[in-house]
């Protein structure tokens, strides 16, 4: 996401010519690869060095570390919606034994109280993370060498870019953190460094910010979502009977597409079957085809629930006529198939489909910026994933979390809790693919602010304005 944030949107090229010099960390495996695809002057890339970090994070204090990170993950003020965040305590529940939740849980609820009730507890938090920045620091040499006016990162250190945040705040160097994720702002909480920036998609997440995580709102900036003005723009979309045949789809038939999500949570299985069995059986109000996207999670090694699962799909599209599978792009290296490679495939899908079905996807946005009808699949299986110490939570409890609440409330699609109303809602939507298109522009505009393709060139330009400003 935050290549395609920074490297494929106007954010980058912008700051390079206002004369800025652009040094990007990035994957050490794929350094190279990116470096050679994305070359300009004035840009230079450098290794992230996530096994270092991993290292630090692994073998010094690693059980407070992982305490810190778990109750900066669920520690949010209660003043904004925190569902997201109680699924995660939950989670942790429901992962660990009696030992852990005695020791580690039961104390931690306490400490919770205070952190989503309390500013100077978040305040608190913020400080106790900032002992564990390495020394010498893993980027020291970087820092020594390139002497950066501001460091930027995807992230105000909810991930592996806390150890650079937080020597780049010891440093004093002003640092600003980037907000690339739909439901960042709401599952993702109390800052893992001192980040004095920060730039979003909406006012809406301004507020997650502010009340949530109390930032300063005369340092949060909106500037819309940088990586989807090549959807406005559509450079990324292929001529239809291009991408038709890519898939040995059908140009006579009406595409329905399943993009698979939340696959940590509970399986996409029962949706996925309900789709295969209505486009192979005469139930549907025109003849369609299914176009099925793995998610990135399918192919990890581990747990195999996932690769067990992306199995069966294909096991469906061998039964099934009119059933396709496509599946990311693999970046290689800690990536994995979330590198950003395969934006026409997305975009093309989106943009071709008469309806598309996910869960609770960020794709949801997206699909509306195509003003795709769009359904939000919620069929689960008894026990989710059934497998010991493997959380499982039920899709349609889901539904509460911010994001979802507000697509639910905006109207821009539509939820279907089991396979009649699945049936109903792709009816609607294959015998009019303009009923809730207002809503859907509404939820755009809600959601990303600005629709004209300006928000990569809206950012640079916050980013230049905090550089000019630190002079």
């Amino acid at each position: 996401m935050a290549i395609i944030y920074f490297l494929q949107s106007d954010v980058v090229s912008t700051l390079l010519e206002a004369g800025v010099e652009v040094v990007v960390l990035t994957d050490d495996d794929t350094k190279d690869k990116i470096s050679q695809r994305f070359a300009k002057p004035g840009l230079t890339f450098e290794g992230l060095r996530l096994k270092q970090a991993n290292d630090y994070a692994k073998k010094v204090n690693p059980r407070l570390q992982s305490l810190l990170i778990y109750l900066r993950r669920v520690g949010g003020s209660r003043r904004i919606n925190t569902e997201a965040m109680d699924s995660h305590v939950w989670e942790v529940w429901g992962e660990n034994g009696w030992k852990f939740r005695l020791g580690i849980w039961i104390p931690s609820a306490i400490m919770l109280f205070f952190l989503r009730n309390f500013a100077w507890a978040r305040k608190l938090l913020v400080k106790m993370q900032n002992r564990f920045t390495p020394r010498p620091g893993i980027y020291t040499d970087l820092f020594d060498k390139y002497q950066p006016d501001m460091v930027i990162a995807s992230t105000p250190g909810w991930r592996m870019d806390r150890y650079l945040l937080r020597e780049s705040a010891r440093r004093r160097i002003p640092n600003m953190t980037v907000i690339v994720g739909w439901d960042n702002s709401s599952s993702y909480n109390v800052s893992g460094a001192d980040v004095g920036w920060a730039t979003c998609w909406s006012q809406l997440q301004k507020d997650e910010l502010v009340y949530g995580s109390d930032w300063n709102p005369e340092h949060v900036n909106i500037g819309g979502i940088p990586s989807y003005d090549g959807y406005f723009r559509k450079q990324w979309l292929m001529p239809r009977d291009e991408y038709f045949k890519l898939h040995n789809l059908d140009l006579e038939r009406k595409l329905i597409s399943y993009a698979s999500s939340f696959v940590h949570f509970a399986p996409n299985f029962p949706n996925i079957e309900a789709l295969a069995k209505l486009v192979s059986s005469d139930a549907l109000a025109e003849p369609s085809q299914l176009l099925i996207r793995l998610h990135p999670s399918h192919f990890q090694d581990k747990p195999k629930i996932f690769a067990e699962e992306r199995q069966r799909v294909f096991d469906l599209e061998k039964k099934y006529p009119h059933v396709h599978v496509v599946q990311p792009v693999a970046l290689g290296g800690s990536l994995g198939y979330y590198g950003g490679e395969d934006m026409d495939e997305k975009s093309s899908m989106m943009a071709y489909s008469d309806v598309l079905v996910t869960v609770y996807s960020t794709m949801l946005v997206e699909t509306a910026v195509h003003d795709t009808p769009m359904i939000a699949a919620t069929i689960d299986v008894p026990g989710g994933w059934n497998k010991p110490n493997k959380f499982s939570l039920s899709l349609k409890e889901i539904g509460d979390w911010p994001t979802h609440k507000r697509f639910r409330e905006a109207k821009a699609g539509r939820v279907a809790a089991d396979e009649k109303q699945l049936l109903e809602a792709l009816n609607l939507y294959l015998q009019d693919r303009s009923v809730d298109s207002v809503e859907r522009k509404k939820f755009v505009e809600n959601e990303i602010t600005f629709t004209d393709a300006s928000s990569g060139k809206r950012t640079a330009e916050f980013i230049l304005k905090v550089l000019n400003s630190q002079k």
